[in-house]
């Protein structure tokens, strides 16, 4: 029996998707997603550089620099002069909303060990119920020079947040379920171990993993997450879904267009960076000094007076690539009547008059003509005037750099969900248009 499949997918769209949803499953923290891309970068021939070192760049080559573990910039050095050129830059966020552990996380109740939690962002809190969770981040150890600084993943299934069963709860389904924040967020962990405190038990399943003793651990941050692998789905296998496609799409999208860059003569960065979901403002965000310290010590190594790194900061152009809000026909309400982005029709170009998106009408022409250039179509979106339109790293690098820059994303359904879901093609669109750019 022959069934017809709506929808075309290439196999080079669905070789892509597939990359992602391994960078992903690979890339549970943010800390875990920057040591994926530095692997890449250094496999293709990438240069570290240490920001505590004197840099000695080359046109030609190819650069990337990593602050605080989370956040990494990437950039190569074309030919022609930087102030007739500027630069081509794509940014994007490495973190997730997602709840993160507690310094002293652990704690015995009812003979239960608990872990508490922080709400990190602003995640569908109701989405981590009665899932599979883990935890991935970063441990500092002692060493006997100091400290040292050991990203650990736990694979299997830790952790669980089970619901409240409906007898207890008879009105879940009118009024939807509510978290307490402080005491219905905590995770069960396992059963406690009589006369051993909880902490001491929680620690010591964190040493046994490092292979150090208990005592030896200093400090860690550990993010929760899904250990559900990501996968394709769909009647034609069109549609992918996982954990942090926003915005972990958006970065890989980014540096496998950076990767497939192949004029010599423009010069092109991609930097992306922590904290977006909180606000950006950090040393390691989008609101902190990383980009311009990044183009400023770029200039001043190929010996740009003021004037010319101001004129190339005018050459530049910037695109804020974050996920789009997908039309859902299930909340036709929710949407802007004549802003219906679709999944599988292309890259959002994302516009909001108060400036909670960088986008002008002069920046979405710029983007149209990439995607025109590229071949790949091309959407809009603007928000219902009567919802909070949330916002990008767009416009805060915007207002720091003075540079030309637009909002673009891929349109998602479920954003902020612990398990998102995404369009095969808008995948390979998004990586067209940027490849585009990095081209120009």
């Amino acid at each position: 029996m022959n069934i017809s499949t709506p929808v075309n997918i290439s196999t080079q769209a669905r070789t892509l998707a597939k990359d992602l949803l391994n960078f992903i499953d690979l890339s549970p923290s943010p800390w875990h997603a920057v040591e994926q891309i530095e692997q890449q970068l250094l496999s293709t021939g990438f240069t570290k550089l240490d920001e505590t070192q004197a840099w000695q760049l080359s046109t030609g080559k190819r650069y990337f620099v990593v602050r605080g573990g989370a956040s990494i910039i990437a950039f190569t050095l074309g030919s022609k002069p930087l102030p007739d050129t500027g630069f081509r830059m794509v940014g994007a966020h490495t973190d997730s909303p997602s709840l993160r552990l507690k310094p002293k996380a652990a704690y015995e109740t009812d003979g239960l060990l608990r872990i508490g939690v922080e709400v990190y962002g602003g995640p569908i809190l109701a989405t981590f119920t009665d899932r599979d969770l883990s935890i991935a981040g970063r441990v500092t150890v002692r060493t006997e020079t100091g400290h040292a600084i050991k990203l650990l993943k736990f694979d299997d299934a830790l952790m669980r947040l089970p619901n409240l069963a409906i007898h207890m709860n008879r009105e879940v389904n009118e009024k939807g379920l509510k978290l307490n924040k402080q005491t219905e967020l905590p995770l069960l962990f396992g059963e406690s171990a009589a006369g051993v405190e909880a902490e001491q038990q929680f620690l010591a399943y964190i040493a046994a993993a490092l292979n150090i003793a208990p005592q030896d651990i200093l400090t860690f941050e550990f993010n929760v997450f899904d250990t559900q692998k990501g996968s394709f789905w769909g009647a034609s296998q069109e549609f992918i879904t996982n954990s942090q496609l926003d915005n972990l799409a958006s970065c890989h999208a980014a540096v496998t267009a950076l990767l497939n860059a192949s004029n010599q003569e423009s010069s092109n960065i991609c930097a992306l960076f922590d904290h977006e979901e909180v606000g950006s403002e950090s040393a390691t965000g989008a609101s902190g000094s990383f980009l311009s310290d990044v183009i400023n010590r770029i200039t001043a190594n190929i010996g740009l007076s003021e004037e010319e790194r101001l004129r190339a900061l005018a050459q530049s152009f910037f695109v804020s690539a974050d996920m789009a809000h997908a039309y859902h026909p299930n909340h036709a309400g929710a949407y802007e009547p004549c802003h219906h982005v679709m999944v599988n029709q292309g890259p959002v170009i994302k516009t909001n008059a108060n400036q909670r998106y960088a986008t002008n009408a002069d920046t979405a022409a710029r983007f149209i003509s990439l995607c025109e250039r590229a071949k790949v179509p091309f959407q809009q979106y603007s928000h219902r005037t009567d919802l909070g339109c949330g916002s990008t790293i767009g416009p805060i690098l915007a207002s720091g750099l003075g540079v030309a820059s637009v909002d673009v994303g891929s349109p998602m359904w479920a954003m902020h969900s612990i398990r998102e879901s995404a369009g095969v093609l808008d995948h390979h669109y998004m990586i067209e248009a940027l490849s585009t750019l990095f081209n120009s």
